[in-house]
């Protein structure tokens, strides 16, 4: 028997492989309804779908992200993708 349960973390790569599967837009739309404002793992996917049409606000998810990231791995990974996001 398979339990399925809730993860947030599901619900983000979920949306992740919307983003490639349809577009960021839809992505984003998707992305939004979850709604998780306290885990930084939703802000650095909302960077990652605005980047590249919308560097502004993919800059602030990226902020938002690292302020709230807990480990020194994932504040360089959301480093990492500032400064993508500002070269491109």
């Amino acid at each position: 028997m398979i339990i399925l349960e809730y993860s947030p973390i599901v619900a983000l790569n979920r949306t992740f492989a919307l983003s490639k599967v349809t577009s960021k837009q839809e992505a984003i739309v998707e992305a939004e309804k979850l709604n998780l404002t306290d885990n930084h793992f939703y802000y650095s996917l909302l960077g990652n779908l605005y980047s590249d049409f919308d560097n502004a606000k993919a800059l602030q998810h990226f902020e938002t992200a690292i302020g709230m990231a807990k480990t020194s791995s994932d504040k360089n990974i959301i480093r990492k993708n500032i400064q993508n996001t500002i070269i491109n």
